[in-house]
């Protein structure tokens, strides 16, 4: 390592002290000189003396950043204390958050200098956002956080101990891969529901149609239909919600598709994309039309429950099996039944199926096809439900976006074809 690079290193060591000293500094910035233990310039130094001792510690071993890095700890945890003893403050940040810098400042100097800069701007985030997350935090209940916890054990006690191999007679039943992608599915639905959660309902009926629909844009539009029936007058912003929902179910069974068989992107991005966009600027213009009049709040279930995702992973079993039954017996016609059918009740199981027999079993635009019908289905599927529960005015309006995004994403597949 050589002088300017070791010069470089420590400029980055003296910005993440400086980073977060100013997080530090800006909120203990009314108390006196002299009255607290750590602002700005002590954290700028705190960074910069671990990027000499980090420096010091390429010539002379590890040993000496040790013994630097137990000196440092020892004088800051003492100052700290003595500030939190005058001040009856028993908070710890203020500690964790000069050791973290001086660990980052050596790091900067003896490992990846990009990593110890993020490092920097994620820790002096945290710093900024301490009333946020407290608030997000006290907005959760105890259920929400034990099926995350109940979730993310069964994720890492039960899914190492899976086989990693076909179990069945057709060789497409992998329960490790099963329970992997209804974890990913469950926890791209939670996060859905968790934005809507801490953030609250200040963003109306939009936001909470955005989060249903990562989770279930059919629940999501059958919730805002009741609701349109109920609230008449509010018709053009629940419309404008399902039509959120819709867009973003879009672009999740494209993310999805394209994720577990590459091969899709370019068959299914461009209509999916276009769809997606036209439902979005629908729903734009109709939340504009609807004016400052209030919307009615729409509640959603926590979709992360052990439940939800068994569920889901034996439907995609189910559907996994019909599929290659269908494929043997009839084809690609067999497999295009099976998207119909399928996408009645759910687009994910589907897409998940179909896509990984897109990598073997059937041919590419075959694969593309099957999902394109399924996803078809299930709008003229949420159309139905939307005349059901919410009159024929709130399904003309939402049947006509619905059109339009599919007209739009069939002539962008043609395009993309051409």
């Amino acid at each position: 390592m050589n002088e300017t690079e070791i010069l470089a290193r420590l400029a980055v060591s003296l910005g993440i002290g400086l980073l977060v000293g100013l997080e530090r500094g800006w909120r203990t910035r009314e108390e006196e000189e002299h009255q607290r233990a750590a602002g700005l310039r002590t954290f700028a130094l705190a960074g910069l003396a671990g990027g000499v001792a980090g420096a010091l510690c390429v010539n002379t071993g590890p040993i000496v950043l040790g013994l630097v890095f137990i000196g440092f700890a020892g004088a800051f945890t003492t100052f700290q204390w003595l500030e939190a003893k005058a001040e009856g403050d028993l908070s710890a940040t203020s500690l964790v958050a000069g050791l973290l810098t001086f660990m980052l400042g050596a790091y900067a100097l003896v490992g990846e200098v990009q990593i110890a800069a993020a490092c920097g701007v994620a820790a002096t985030i945290l710093l900024a956002w301490r009333e946020q997350l407290h608030g997000w935090v006290r907005r959760l209940t105890w259920p929400e956080i034990k099926a995350v916890l109940v979730l993310l054990a069964m994720s890492f006690i039960l899914l190492p101990i899976l086989p990693d191999r076909p179990v069945d007679p057709w060789q497409v039943l992998n329960p490790w891969q099963l329970w992997l992608l209804a974890i990913l599915i469950a926890g791209i639905s939670f996060a859905g529901y968790v934005a809507i959660r801490l953030l609250g309902d200040r963003l109306g009926v939009i936001l909470a149609s955005l989060a249903g629909g990562l989770s279930s844009s059919t629940a999501t539009t059958l919730a805002l239909a009741r609701m349109a029936g109920n609230h008449p007058q509010s018709r053009s912003i629940l419309v404008a919600g399902m039509a959120s929902a819709g867009s973003v179910m879009m672009l999740r069974v494209a993310i999805i598709a394209s994720a577990l068989n590459h091969a899709l992107i370019a068959s299914l991005a461009p209509p999916f994309l276009t769809a997606a966009l036209v439902q979005a600027i629908a729903a734009c213009l109709l939340t504009l039309k609807q004016g400052r009049h209030e919307a009615p709040k729409l509640q959603l279930s926590n979709p992360l429950e052990i439940g939800s995702a068994l569920k889901l992973a034996a439907f995609m079993a189910i559907v996994l099996v019909l599929g290659k039954l269908l494929q043997q017996a009839y084809g690609g016609a067999g497999v295009l039944v099976l998207a119909a059918v399928s996408g009645l009740a759910d687009v994910d199981a589907v897409t998940v199926s179909i896509a990984r027999m897109g990598l073997t079993d059937i041919a590419v635009g075959s694969a593309a096809i099957a999902i394109g019908l399924a996803v078809c289905v299930n709008v003229l599927a949420k159309v139905a439900m939307a005349a059901y529960a919410g009159g024929w005015r709130c399904a003309a309006l939402f049947g006509l976006i619905s059109l339009l995004g599919v007209m739009a994403g069939g002539l962008a597949a043609g395009l993309a074809v051409w």
